[in-house]
């Protein structure tokens, strides 16, 4: 009797440790690994031959999009407009009302509750320059904001 108590004990303990962690995750903050050079040097910055990139991870804000006014510099997360799968972390260029120079040299106007984002990295960006303007005011599209990143292990 004692050890099933005790079983059941530790049961309701990780359940409610695991319930506050899936909240906290999924309406506050996050940790996501940044994947790619797009946002190099910002992110993944170098890259190891022996063991591939070395992924830098970042604190992904949720809670601030009710409420914060997105602004130039700002870095987002947001879900990629062809893979609604695959997250997306770009630094924002633009906001409504901006006017943008496109690769093809047509300008572009953002339109309201959209903005334009692009990599650190252009050579190698999947961003507005591919998909156009994004919708960015509170939404299913946008994740968060980039806030933290870990440090590096390496360095003195």
């Amino acid at each position: 009797m004692g050890s099933g108590s005790l079983l059941w004990n530790l049961t309701k303990k990780y359940l409610t440790v695991g319930v506050i962690g899936l909240t906290i995750t999924d309406r506050y903050a996050s940790v996501l690994p940044v994947r790619g050079g797009s946002m190099s040097p910002t992110f993944n910055p170098r890259t190891d031959t022996v063991l591939g990139s070395l992924d830098d991870r970042v604190l992904i804000e949720k809670f601030c999009l009710a409420k914060y006014k997105f602004s130039h510099g700002d870095v987002v997360v947001f879900r990629s407009p062809s893979d609604h799968k695959e997250k997306l972390i770009k630094r924002i260029i633009g906001l409504p009302g901006d006017w943008i120079g496109t690769p093809q040299n047509d300008v572009v106007k953002i339109p309201e509750g959209h903005c334009w984002v692009e990599g650190d990295n252009l050579a190698c960006s999947m961003d507005s320059r591919t998909f156009g303007p994004m919708f960015h005011t509170l939404s299913n599209n946008t994740l968060g904001r980039a806030g933290l990143q870990k440090p590096e292990l390496d360095q003195p």
